[in-house]
């Protein structure tokens, strides 16, 4: 039993938090792969899914090995190791990222009970406020515990759904596949989509704290890797075959069920995104309540109550709320495509750089 409950927590639990987080800002409603995938055509955007699976696995193994062997367990701590005195430009070009992924998560969040519950938008605001900041109040514990159990609920909603289409419209997924050509672009968008996402490895760098050797550390990266894809690999087969009107719509995956008339499942599946996007806010909102901490114990200071790390939470939400009207198409389409290269330039290149350089020379 001590030893499953290590496996859990060591290769798992990163996995499903790490899904968790990147499912809500866009992917859970089906509209990101859709933008990074489908659109190359149904090899094409396998194409592209291998290239994102490859480029997290590199990302999160390497994170996951620099926090264990330098016990930076918050981005701050981490970009310092990193960057040194630049680390602040992870944070100038994060906070902007942040605020896309809670637009589109408010935004995404009160369409879906608006359109499955014919609830206000008013009230999908409010429950998303509410239930985020109570996991932060509650802290990092029962954020894992929640994060890792919903992953679990998500693999159950997502494998149904593709077993729904499968049995509603098999022959025009089978012609997809049969006559589909591969578009132009695909390991571009693959690796676009692996970057603007990679924001979410420094924010969950507190799930790196039960290490204890270099190969789990690595080892939970390729696993985190796969957990955090195979869901989009079932959209992407799902969407293969849809009408063009389920793949230009803001959440495809309603469109489909509501066009093959799913029924209970249209219901289950609100409830799922709805919870995945309070996931997603709320595990990455723990990451900034951890680097806030981390600065504040440096500083000889305590760190935030309960209440301060819910008053962060509710700070972080509201500049979000502003944002939202955008509309999640564009947000998704054109905010998030241009941090990827942000990202790409202070995460990524000195992470394969002077991340591995450290790493493989021997301690001072």
């Amino acid at each position: 039993m001590k030893s499953l409950r290590k496996f859990v927590r060591i290769y798992l639990i990163p996995g499903a938090v790490f899904q968790s987080i990147i499912v809500g800002g866009g992917y859970g409603t089906g509209r990101e792969i859709v933008q990074y995938f489908t659109r190359f055509g149904p090899y094409g955007g396998l194409l592209a899914l291998i290239v994102a699976t490859l480029v997290f696995g590199l990302v999160l193994s390497l994170t996951f090995e620099i926090a264990r062997r330098f016990r930076a367990y918050d981005h701050r701590a981490f970009f310092r190791i990193l960057l040194g005195k630049a680390w602040f430009l992870y944070e100038a070009i994060g906070f902007f990222m942040l605020m896309l992924i809670f637009a589109v998560l408010i935004a995404a969040s009160t369409k879906a009970l608006e359109d499955s519950f014919h609830l206000p938008s008013w009230f999908g605001m409010a429950l998303v406020f509410g239930l985020v900041g109570v996991l932060q109040f509650f802290g990092r514990d029962i954020v894992m515990r929640v994060l890792a159990f919903w992953s679990l609920v998500l693999y159950g909603v997502f494998i149904t759904f593709l077993i729904r289409v499968f049995d509603a419209i098999p022959e025009e997924i089978a012609a997809a596949f049969a006559t589909g050509g591969i578009e132009s672009g695909w390991a571009v968008s693959g690796f676009k989509y692996a970057m603007y996402n990679s924001i979410a490895a420094p924010m969950i760098l507190y799930v790196a704290r039960d290490f204890e050797n270099r190969d789990q550390a690595i080892n939970s990266g390729v696993f985190a890797s796969a957990i955090a894809v195979v869901p989009a690999i079932i959209f992407h087969i799902a969407f293969s075959g849809a009408e063009d009107n389920a793949v230009n719509a803001d959440i495809p995956v309603y469109v489909m069920m509501n066009t093959y008339s799913m029924g209970f499942l249209t219901i289950a599946f609100t409830i799922m995104l709805f919870g995945t996007l309070i996931e997603t806010g709320a595990g990455i909102l723990q990451g900034v309540n951890e680097r806030i901490d981390s600065q504040r114990k440096e500083n000889g200071s305590q760190r935030l109550s309960e209440w301060g790390h819910t008053g962060v939470a509710m700070g972080f939400m509201g500049l979000a709320l502003a944002i939202s009207s955008i509309g999640i198409i564009d947000l998704i389409a054109k905010g998030y495509g241009t941090m990827a290269w942000g990202f790409f330039a202070v995460y990524f290149v000195p992470l394969i750089t002077i991340g591995t350089w450290k790493l493989v020379r021997p301690d001072p």
